[in-house]
């Protein structure tokens, strides 16, 4: 796996740049004339040069970066988790931005999304957990997140502490329990405060239907 982190885009044109990359993976996957396939590639190129005018990512990187993507375009799947103790939620600081966010993490091909939040839960925080319920499943591009190169679903979980303690990672360096009037600075890339003010209301109702969108 390529260690080059998708750039952090900050306009509205990364929804076209990402319509052209779907395009042209989807119509390199299904079509069988070679033609097509250079024009599809072509406009995959249009794609990456638009990226590397707006970002600091190089052409060549950017073609690393999605060496990955292949087959029928679909989103990625960002899974979270809100571990509570006492009314307090559990966050981790991103050693990446000196901010905070709930544990969590891209989910992995053969994993369950309940067995990956655990994964991620206990790798960034050192606390082994048992997902018990599904909270919401969201559109990263509906809410208040800075726009990015992938078009992600975010599937957030509660989570019932099972063992462990506070364990820092090689991507957190701090771990630490907040009340709700207390967040602080959120890695909104991540989890937003509107989230975070969910994941608190359906700690304290789990008869709460599951939100989407």
């Amino acid at each position: 796996m390529s260690d080059i982190k998708p750039p952090i885009l900050t306009s509205d044109w990364i929804r076209w740049a990402q319509n052209l990359l779907a395009i042209a993976q989807n119509g390199r996957t299904y079509t069988k004339d070679n033609y097509d396939t250079e024009r599809y590639e072509a406009i995959a190129g249009i794609a990456r040069e638009i990226l590397s005018a707006k970002t600091e990512v190089g052409i060549e990187q950017l073609e690393e970066l999605l060496i990955p993507e292949q087959g029928y375009a679909t989103p990625k799947v960002d899974v979270r988790g809100g571990l509570f103790i006492k009314d307090r939620i559990l966050l981790v600081r991103e050693r990446s931005d000196g901010r905070w966010t709930v544990p969590g993490g891209w989910a992995d091909v053969n994993q369950s999304p309940s067995s990956a939040i655990e994964k991620e839960m206990v790798e960034e925080s050192g606390f082994v957990s048992k997902a018990v319920k599904l909270v919401a499943v969201f559109d990263r591009n509906k809410h208040r997140h800075p726009p990015m190169l992938f078009h992600v679903y975010k599937m957030f979980f509660l989570c019932d502490l099972i063992s462990g303690a506070a364990a820092t990672s090689i991507e957190t360096d701090e771990v630490s329990f907040f009340s709700e009037d207390n967040i602080p600075a959120l890695s909104t890339p991540r989890v937003t405060e509107q989230q975070i003010h969910m994941l608190f209301r359906h700690h304290r109702n789990s008869a709460l239907a599951t939100e989407f969108d």
